[in-house]
């Protein structure tokens, strides 16, 4: 709350206010602009303030918190990218940690680390041992509920993250029961996502192990897609059709 009234502070300085039906700014008073529109035009402007880069982050991510919208986190990975950077990477993690353990929705900050961090070889594993590879045994240990929130939702979009990043946080994760629909929708999207990656025999074994219910949709159809060894749904077209049918 307090990095969100910070950013409210200072999208006031910049002339933008808050109404009831979005918001305005000064130069054009009349014209209702919604948050995405905020963040497309001033969230970039966080990071040529006169400020260290660690406050500059934590003033992105208290954007992200008032306006949550995906185009904020876009401008975090930009100034992260840019001759300037790397950001911090305590306060950066921080920052993304945080907002995963929050009881608030967390879709833009999700949806970034799968198409931003993730997708990308060259970051997907150190973000992903930042947001849970070092910690899930901690998670385990502690199983507070928002531990379990962060796990949940890193496991459930950390399909592009390789095998070898991931699998050892997987079966970690399975020492809890109360993560195992959280890992089956991981292996999952390791099999749909274009850019998903899994080894078929060790992600079968996994998938074995887990306590899901009965019903569980498309469980049935992913264990035949990995019996015959498919390692990747756009690596193998036609194959999911084929088990889906076979599994009706």
């Amino acid at each position: 709350m307090q990095a969100e009234e910070a950013a409210r502070r200072w999208l006031a300085d910049q002339g933008v206010s808050q109404v009831r039906d979005g918001w305005v700014s000064d130069e054009k008073p009349d014209t209702l602009l919604t948050a995405n529109q905020v963040a497309h035009t001033w969230a970039g402007d966080v990071f040529a303030e006169d400020l260290d880069a660690a406050d500059q982050v934590r003033l992105a991510f208290g954007l992200l918190d008032l306006l949550d919208e995906y185009w904020v986190t876009c401008e975090i990975r930009f100034a992260n990218d840019d001759a300037e950077g790397p950001l911090p990477a305590d306060v950066l993690w921080d920052g993304y940690r945080r907002r995963l353990e929050a009881d608030q929705d967390a879709e833009a900050v999700t949806y970034s680390l799968w198409v931003d961090w993730f997708e990308d070889h060259a970051t997907s594993a150190t973000a992903f041992a930042e947001v849970l590879g070092n910690d899930i045994g901690q998670v385990v240990a502690e199983r507070s509920e928002a531990l379990l929130r962060r796990a949940r939702r890193v496991l459930e979009c950390s399909g592009p993250v390789r095998w070898t990043v991931k699998e050892l946080t997987y079966r970690t994760a399975m020492r809890l029961p109360a993560l195992h629909s959280a890992v089956f929708r991981g292996l999952l999207t390791s099999f749909h996502d274009v850019y998903g990656d899994l080894e078929p025999a060790a992600a079968l074994a996994l998938l074995d192990q887990l306590v899901l219910p009965a019903n569980t949709q498309h469980l049935a159809a992913l264990r035949h897609a990995l019996v015959a060894g498919h390692k990747n749904h756009y690596r193998s077209p036609g194959t999911w059709g084929d088990v889906v049918r076979s599994c009706s």
